[in-house]
């Protein structure tokens, strides 16, 4: 174990995590650069007092079990949290669950298409990125925690007016059979991850749609080519759905995009205008 270098490791990379990315205020008084360590402490599920030890070249040597949880709350690449392991002495196996990072030239990627509403999901339909016209179009997932970030747990477990399910997208029963089957077939690629098995005893326990569909044992289903979102602001919006499988990684990318010279164009050109702010309905007018 090179105590010198995993403190100096653990520090650079708190360092580098904002808040707002593990849904945290950041707050007018803070001074530390990026993550406090009584936050990483918390994430990780340890006692901020053996993560100061670390931190300070003075601690034992991690279980896997607490490398885990550092790797988790730091969100460590798969080449970070093996070097993690390494420091500590204790090479990694294999990874825990479905990748969480996203490529820099997918971010770049989303940030090129100012036109579309675009976002990356995990294995487990956990939002990893997204752009500003997909925080307008949906919600600002800044604001949220990760597990909030979760279109699983929005569509099966949050309870909305009629309706509203799921941003009020028209095909909502649609993903619901869609979902439920790719996380069925997540969960035979990650068997032992606890991030999936966890979400899947979560949904079981609190849907019954869900577990109906999760007992029917399928894992294919027919893509969504078009689909409606009711927003609050500026109506009903319809757009043309494409998703792109980043195998390597055990994600998609999923862009909406509005047929050229149709209502819905202009909507989205309006949202990419306001962003997440909310306007009183009456203000909005479009073109006839």
């Amino acid at each position: 174990m090179d105590r010198q270098e995993l403190a100096a490791f653990l520090r650079s990379r708190r360092e580098r995590i904002s808040p707002a990315e593990v849904g945290l205020v950041r707050g007018p008084r803070r001074r530390t650069p990026g993550l406090r360590r009584e936050e990483v402490a918390q994430l990780a599920f340890i006692s901020t007092e053996y993560y100061t030890r670390l931190e300070q070249a003075r601690g034992p040597r991690p279980s896997r079990e607490v490398l885990g949880g550092l790797a988790r709350a730091l969100r460590l690449s798969d080449a970070e949290r093996g070097h993690l392991h390494h420091l500590a002495g204790a090479p990694p196996g294999p990874p825990p669950g479905p990748c969480r990072e996203v490529r820099q030239s997918l971010l770049d990627l989303l940030h090129r298409l100012p036109q579309a509403a675009a976002f990356v999901t995990s294995a487990t339909f956990e939002v990893l990125a997204w752009n500003d016209l997909a925080a307008a179009l949906m919600e600002d997932f800044s604001a949220l925690p990760p597990r909030d970030r979760n279109l699983m747990r929005r569509a099966f477990l949050t309870p909305r007016p009629a309706g509203s399910r799921l941003y009020g997208v028209s095909d909502v029963d649609a993903f619901a059979r869609h979902s439920a089957q790719r996380l069925r077939a997540a969960a035979g690629r990650h068997p032992d991850s606890p991030e999936v098995t966890g979400l899947v005893a979560e949904l079981l326990a609190g849907s019954e749609e869900f577990r109906r569909l999760w007992e029917s044992h399928d894992v294919s289903a027919e893509p969504t080519l078009v689909k409606t979102f009711r927003h609050p602001v500026v109506g009903p919006v319809t757009v043309n759905c494409d998703v792109l499988d980043i195998t390597d990684r055990d994600q998609q990318v999923v862009i909406y995009t509005a047929t050229p010279g149709s209502r819905s164009e202009e909507a989205l050109r309006l949202l990419s205008v306001i962003g997440t702010q909310r306007m009183d309905p009456q203000q909005v007018d479009f073109p006839a």
